[in-house]
């Protein structure tokens, strides 16, 4: 790791209490960065959620699905700071099930939590962000976190499938976008393959609810079989790889997919 390698960058992150969220926040503030989470969560239990962190990070209470709630958040971060380097639009939630018995209410829900969330935070932060990016080198860096189902297909995670890859080609639309009108901001997007993470771990207890296995470390060690590295990732891991793409080293990155899957994909 370089030292202070995001030293006087502000970044703002996304479903940032848990998982790769926690994550991401926990290396960009190794790295130097200012950090700032948003979640669904209270204060309260905001403080509990960051643990070590919580003294170390700002928090925002937010729903990535409600303009209103950018606004507040942007606002927060601009009047706390007067500057934003670094999005990462991480929040976001799964769904399976088969596409005939997939209901259209919860459709609308993962899009609008993984793909409209995305929109509506580059939106609102982009002014900034581009006045922000001219004064690092680098420039200012939006991660977008999609998946390795934004990749490929799988069964019984259509609605997932279509989200991420949602996400991964807005990705490369606004990093095509910026970059030709000479904007110093770059957009990047990240491919988790199976991370060992809440959302995970809920993700297999309906799998197990459904019949589908009788407890949820045996589609763990599935998900193990599957991945030719043997196991699954640990959101550090995924961390470490937005926290490059977030600063100065990934300078001649945008448009571009990181892919971080054991090997997942690579089959």
């Amino acid at each position: 790791m370089s030292a202070g390698r995001l030293a006087g960058r502000v970044a703002f992150v996304t479903g940032g209490l848990r998982g790769i969220g926690h994550a991401a926040a926990a290396r960009m503030l190794d790295e130097g960065a200012t950090v700032i989470v948003s979640d669904l969560d209270s204060e309260s239990d905001a403080h509990d959620l960051l643990g070590d962190l919580a003294d170390r990070v700002g928090y925002v209470q937010a729903n990535v699905t409600d303009e209103g709630d950018w606004a507040r958040a942007l606002d927060h971060v601009q009047q706390a700071h007067g500057a934003c380097h670094i999005l990462v639009n991480n929040a976001g939630i799964d769904l399976t099930g088969t596409v005939e018995t997939l209901e259209l209410e919860d459709w609308r829900r993962i899009m609008a939590i993984n793909v409209d969330g995305v929109f509506m935070g580059t939106k609102r932060f982009v002014p900034l962000m581009a006045e922000s990016g001219s004064e690092v080198e680098g420039g200012a860096s939006i991660v977008n976190v999609s998946s390795i189902m934004g990749l490929v297909g799988y069964a019984e995670v259509s609605a997932y499938n279509a989200s991420k890859g949602a996400v991964r080609l807005f990705t490369k639309g606004i990093a095509i976008e910026f970059a030709t009108k000479g904007m110093p901001i770059r957009a990047n997007s990240v491919h988790p393959g199976f991370v060992e993470t809440p959302l995970l771990k809920a993700g297999f207890q309906r799998w197990v609810d459904k019949g589908v296995a009788e407890k949820p470390q045996d589609l763990v060690d599935a998900m193990n079989a599957a991945t030719p590295m043997g196991r699954l990732a640990q959101p550090r891991e995924i961390a470490a790889g937005i926290a490059f793409l977030a600063g100065p080293d990934a300078s001649y990155m945008t448009g571009s997919e990181m892919v971080i899957d054991g090997g997942w994909t690579a089959q």
